[in-house]
């Protein structure tokens, strides 16, 4: 699933629909990663499974306006879900319609 998240994010901005940022820089409080989330107009988080790392990640930095999509909320399961394009298609159009 996180091929998924990660490639629906790209295809998002590459359609003009946000900009990616690295969660690693986010959890590891890189400071210019932190200081360049907290100027952008809007966040969304995108988790591949339940355990929601990068909402967890983002909370734990001080986040906390920012939308949520959780792959399994539009029907996609860790370890069952191939990262087809069609599947990462959909969760950048669901990504894209939340910030929309």
């Amino acid at each position: 699933m996180g091929e998924i998240s990660d490639r629906a994010a790209r295809k998002m901005s590459k359609d003009g629909f946000g900009k990616m940022f690295c969660m690693t820089g986010i959890g590891g409080r890189v400071s210019g990663i932190i200081k360049t989330t907290e100027a952008a107009s809007e966040i969304l988080a995108i988790d591949g499974c339940s355990l929601n790392c990068v909402k967890n990640s983002l909370e734990q930095a001080g986040f906390q306006e920012f939308k949520h999509l959780q792959l399994a909320d539009i029907d996609m399961k860790k370890g069952e879900t191939p990262a087809t394009e069609e599947n990462i298609s959909k969760a950048a159009a669901k990504g894209a319609e939340m910030l929309t």
